[in-house]
């Protein structure tokens, strides 16, 4: 009974945490729309600004990676109401999580400065303060983790929304000072702090026991390699075209023009994603394979894809207004939109069947995914050197991994039916 109220809970949950994380969306735009104005005098700062923080994401894959991982086991007990088990396993993926942020902040140190030369982001302070904001991500996700899988969403998109709040009253009062990068990235730190939060919750975690239980085994190594693959893919899918450009545009108008309309692209994507946030950790339970559970996931799929295609429309009609709001309403960026929208509506519908393969353990799908995303960035890295080459090649690319994708998604869900996997 504990066990079905808690599932059925879900969907109400996964809702409220959707519209609070819409709304902190729209206070990154916010801080998106008064930094690009504080930046009006100072070509190229913006894109360099946002190309930044895309490679602080890039430097933060491991905690990423773990996150999956960690999720996926600690929802499968968590919603089970295996308590007993769930607080040895909490225990023992905390050291693992523990370990691979060590591994992680070393990674970050070392790799920081080659990366940021081969992407063109060369100013010294840029560099370093990109490195302060991945060490900050990498021991702030170290707690978060563990909340996701223990399904607090509706605190998490609290702490969200504080976070995006904070990054405003930091960044705007900074960029007003001085109109460089290096202020507005370092605005990322000050948005870790209302993590601290969840020092207040802290009671609430399962009680630590005795007998810590390792997550090591055959599964738990095989989850570990697809989550991998999936973060790896849905990286260079959704932000890897940004690094692109850092890397060949080296006008800084062009460079500008592209980050103020892949920012408005991507949002579609960013909108909606919490609902795929909550259909992992939902299909990730053993409890929550069965027929009834499968058209709740569906539903969750459904308002996922509805949500991307809406959203591409009122962008493209929009597209003038919403530029405008950026400042950066020039012909450049505004041809931009239509096909950056194209690609992102594939490429969220990647990450929905990407998301349900991971939770589901569909090794090779995931697998699958993780290759087309490698493959995808390649193939834009060699082609997209201009603009005009990287947006004919983006919606294509990602198309075609789509249809590629969704044609094993189809036959890996006919085989795994309703009763063969509640067995």
């Amino acid at each position: 009974m504990n066990s079905k109220f808690r599932a059925g809970k879900l969907l109400q949950s996964g809702i409220i945490f959707t519209l609070i994380s819409f709304l902190t969306s729209l206070i990154y735009y916010f801080f998106q729309i008064v930094i690009s104005r504080e930046f009006g005098k100072a070509p190229g700062e913006f894109g360099l600004m946002n190309n930044t923080i895309t490679l602080i994401a890039f430097l933060g894959l491991p905690v990423t990676i773990a996150a999956q991982t960690v999720t996926h086991y600690i929802a499968r007990f968590h919603f089970s109401g295996d308590d007993a088990r769930l607080h040895g396993l909490l225990a023992g993926c905390r050291k693992f999580l523990f370990h691979i942020t060590i591994a992680g902040s070393v990674a970050a140190i070392v790799l920081v400065k080659p990366l940021g030369d081969f992407f063109n982001i060369s100013r010294p302070t840029l560099t370093l303060i990109a490195l302060i904001c991945v060490l900050g991500n990498l021991w702030s996700a170290y707690v978060t983790v563990l909340c996701q899988g223990l399904g607090w969403f509706k605190r998490l998109a609290l702490i969200g929304l504080l976070a995006s709040v904070a990054r405003v009253l930091f960044g705007w009062p900074a960029a007003k000072i001085s109109p460089v990068a290096e202020w507005a990235v370092l605005a990322s730190v000050a948005m870790l702090l209302p993590n601290l939060i969840l020092f207040f919750w802290r009671h609430e975690f399962p009680r630590r026991t005795g007998k810590s239980i390792s997550p090591w085994n055959r599964e738990f190594v095989q989850f570990l390699v697809v989550s991998t693959a999936f973060s790896i893919g849905s990286y260079f899918f959704t932000q890897g075209d940004t690094l692109v450009a850092q890397r060949h545009f080296l006008d800084p108008d062009v460079r500008d023009a592209y980050s103020s309309a892949e920012k408005l692209a991507v949002a579609l994507v960013t909108a909606v994603g919490p609902l795929l946030t909550v259909l992992f950790t939902h299909r990730s339970s053993r409890q929550h394979h069965h027929s009834d559970a499968l058209g709740e996931q569906l539903k969750l799929v459904g308002l996922y894809a509805a949500g991307l295609v809406f959203g591409a429309v009122c962008l493209y009609v929009l597209r003038e207004r919403c530029l405008t709001l950026l400042h950066r309403d020039t012909p450049e960026a505004v041809a931009m939109i239509g096909r950056l929208s194209v690609a992102m509506i594939f490429i969220g519908l990647l990450q929905a069947l990407a998301m349900w393969s991971l939770a589901s353990r569909w090794i090779k799908i995931s697998l699958l995914y993780g290759v087309l995303g490698v493959g995808y960035w390649a193939l834009i890295l060699v082609l997209g050197k201009t603009p005009d080459a990287l947006l004919e090649v983006m919606p294509f690319a990602a198309g075609t991994a789509f249809i590629i994708l969704f044609v094993f998604w189809i036959a890996a869900m006919r085989r795994h039916t309703p009763v063969a996997e509640a067995a």
